[in-house]
């Protein structure tokens, strides 16, 4: 299917449109419930960014346009201080986009995993996920973010048992995608209060049927906050920080 709608993206010819109406009544007696995306986006033939995903063997995958939102949405804490953090890494593509982002704006990325897959889900999490699921190594991340040696901490463990690590820091950027509802909501509780007005956190499992626990766990956090979740059309959600407003005070009366 990807190799179909590669080729009648690339077909030069008034014909073109009429093709992929071909493709998508064809789409739709194979699964009729899928969406399928339209083939003339420009970021499709970014350079670098497909670069980035070949390194990492998403390009073919069903992650990049997930992949490209947080590679945009890190364009907008460049006046943002405060470190980055990532809450499951696996074998650190994301954390690889957050530190290229951000290099050379003398922050730290700070990334929190057991480096032994999942933990064991709750009953929120229903049945998709498995304990172990997603394994991936810690000396594996670490090579594959060999070229920022220096701007990035590993801190192993299970969430979210290493977050004291970094109590004392303030944050511009968080990615979670822990999948489940225990470590999603861990996360969630650190992270907001040291986020910096105009941070951002993204959660990568957000409004996926397979991870109804991370969905409940930021839903029922953010109840009470000013922040509302923007629910991605690709999967995930984001929101940013509002800016924190002090105290009112008396109003001072001259004598």
């Amino acid at each position: 299917m990807i190799q179909l709608l590669r080729f009648f993206r690339n077909v030069a010819s008034p014909s073109r449109d009429r093709r992929l109406s071909s493709l998508e009544q064809f789409a739709n007696t194979i699964i009729p419930d899928y969406r399928l995306t339209w083939a003339q986006l420009d970021w499709w033939d970014d350079q670098s960014f497909n670069q980035y995903l070949d390194r990492f063997a998403q390009r073919r995958r069903f992650n990049t346009h997930r992949k490209w939102m947080l590679w945009q949405l890190l364009r907008l804490i460049e006046k943002v201080p405060g470190d980055t953090a990532e809450c499951g890494v696996f074998e650190g593509a994301s954390s690889w986009l957050m530190c290229a982002a951000t290099r050379g704006q003398g922050r730290m990325h700070h990334m929190f995993d057991s480096f032994e897959g999942l933990s064991a889900p709750s009953a929120e999490d229903k049945s998709y996920w498995q304990p172990g699921a997603l394994a991936a190594g810690e000396d594996l991340v670490r090579r594959n973010l060999a070229p920022f040696e220096g701007s990035f901490e590993t801190h192993k463990g299970w969430i979210p048992d290493r977050f004291p690590d970094v109590e004392g820091r303030r944050f511009a950027f968080v990615h979670i995608d822990v999948d489940l509802f225990e470590p999603t909501r861990d996360s969630i509780e650190f992270f907001y209060p040291r986020l910096e007005p105009g941070g951002i956190i993204l959660c990568d499992d957000y409004a996926f049927s397979s991870c109804p626990g991370a969905t409940a766990a930021i839903d029922r956090y953010l109840a009470d906050k000013p922040e509302k979740m923007i629910g991605l059309d690709a999967g995930g959600g984001f929101f940013i920080k509002g800016v924190e407003t002090a105290p009112e005070r008396e109003p001072v009366v001259k004598q």
